[in-house]
């Protein structure tokens, strides 16, 4: 397994792992988009950049979603 490989294995185990935790906190959610950002990195050194594209999408994706989580929570401290 060469090194490429080894951290693509790690970006989506990353992914997997922040994923199934996004319930407990919103940190999850950005360690999450943090992931993303890690395997659209590994998808454009591959050379799929098709998946490059959708995995930071999903970044963005899970970066509205941690501000959101973390706005709502704030909001509902003081309410």
């Amino acid at each position: 397994m060469d090194s490429l490989t080894l951290f693509g294995l790690l970006a989506v185990t990353l992914m997997l792992v922040f994923y199934a935790l996004e319930g407990r906190s919103p940190w999850y959610i950005a360690a999450f988009a943090a992931a993303c950002v890690l395997a659209s990195v590994y998808g454009f050194l591959q050379g799929a950049w098709p998946f490059g594209v959708v995995e930071a999408i999903w970044a963005a994706v899970a970066l509205y979603r941690w501000r959101q989580r973390v706005a709502s929570e704030v909001d509902n401290r003081f309410h």
